[in-house]
């Protein structure tokens, strides 16, 4: 029972909220690289080394807490404090551990994707129906 003009008005605003909406960003990578930064002891670097370190991390915090940081400002932060990592330095005599250095290009994180999702809801699935079948089986003797 809307009149035409509700029914243009309507749309019109579902059309301005569908041209408003955007992908946002897969932060993860960003959010390891700074708990791995964080996780650092600065004492074990140089002070020039570190201190390009902090500010990236800083700037990559900025745009990992930013809800409205696009797809090319989440990738900048990655790089650049994926190269601060890359160029730390040690103090001589320290020893740092090397087991997971950042490389360059490294873009592997752990996520977990849920890809066993589909096979435990198909499990599930064959169970009730072996179930169900089970108990149609008995109401038929």
């Amino acid at each position: 029972k809307a009149t035409q003009a509700e029914v243009d008005e309507a749309c019109d605003a579902l059309t301005r909220a569908y041209l408003n909406l955007r992908l946002k960003p897969n932060k993860d990578l960003l959010a390891d690289l700074i708990n791995k930064a964080n996780g650092l002891n600065s004492a074990s670097y140089t002070t020039n080394t570190w201190a390009v370190v902090e500010n990236e991390v800083i700037k990559a915090q900025a745009v990992l807490e930013d809800p409205e940081a696009s797809e090319a400002e989440v990738k900048a932060a990655e790089k650049a404090l994926t190269k601060a990592l890359e160029g730390l330095v040690a103090k001589p005599g320290n020893t740092v551990d090397t087991s997971t250095p950042v490389k360059a290009g490294d873009t592997t994180v752990s996520i977990k994707t849920g890809d066993n999702g589909l096979t435990v809801i198909f499990a599930g699935l064959t169970m009730l129906s072996l179930a169900g079948l089970s108990l149609l089986r008995r109401k038929e003797d």
